[in-house]
């Protein structure tokens, strides 16, 4: 309805009907973004807060969790043979790859939490091969069923999940001077790159599923 065309009276009274609705509308109380995240929205594609969480952290790990759904979804089915599979010499296995996803958690653990630039010797000895990949990830990391690899990135990322619970934003937003490229990153920074980390080597995956022996396609 457009008031410009209504007779005087009738004008009138849209005036009044709408500055009153207007009026009524701004008395109503105004729930803030802080309560609307506070609002009992959970699941896998709620991206934002957690509970337990800081606001940032929970932010942060919800994406986490999201970007590790999506590479869960693409082993649905996969056989040893299939996690061995070697699309060519130089090519990684979906098995090595599985773990060195899992030995990139471990290194921003040690980086991020305590203050380390280099893994200790328990960790190269446990994720070297994992964490360098090539000749040592193809001889090594094979002959295991799924449940091995679940495993692993299972009880690594729990261990992030315990210890993001005792950080805040504050720690989230702290600056390492020299990182990526020798250039100033923070916190979240380094465990965004630890998800899209994962988005990359899902492609990957992608990639080599397509071309098993009966070719297992993942879904998107």
């Amino acid at each position: 309805m457009n008031p410009n065309k209504l007779r005087p009276v009738d004008r009138r009274r849209f005036l009044i009907t709408a500055t009153s609705l207007v009026a009524g509308i701004n008395l109503l109380p105004q729930t803030s973004w802080a309560e609307e995240t506070n609002l009992p929205q959970t699941g896998l594609h709620i991206v934002g807060p957690m509970e337990g969480y800081t606001p940032q952290v929970g932010t942060l790990l919800s994406m986490m969790n999201w970007m590790r759904a999506t590479v869960l979804r693409s082993l649905q089915g996969l056989s040893p043979a299939d996690l061995d599979f070697l699309q060519d010499p130089k090519a990684n296995t979906i098995g090595a790859m599985l773990m060195h996803l899992a030995a990139t958690e471990i290194f921003y653990q040690a980086n991020t939490f305590e203050g380390r630039s280099e893994p200790n010797e328990a960790e190269k000895k446990q994720w070297g091969a994992a964490m360098e990949l090539g000749d040592a990830g193809r001889n090594t990391i094979k002959g295991n069923k799924l449940n091995y690899y679940l495993d692993a990135l299972n009880e690594v990322r729990e261990k992030t999940k315990k210890e993001f619970k005792q950080r805040d934003d504050a720690w989230l937003m702290t600056v390492d001077p020299k990182f990526f490229g020798g250039q100033p990153t923070n916190n979240y920074c380094k465990w965004f790159h630890v998800a899209e980390h994962e988005s990359n080597h899902n492609g990957q995956i992608k990639w080599i599923k397509g071309r098993l022996p009966g070719a297992k396609r993942a879904k998107d």
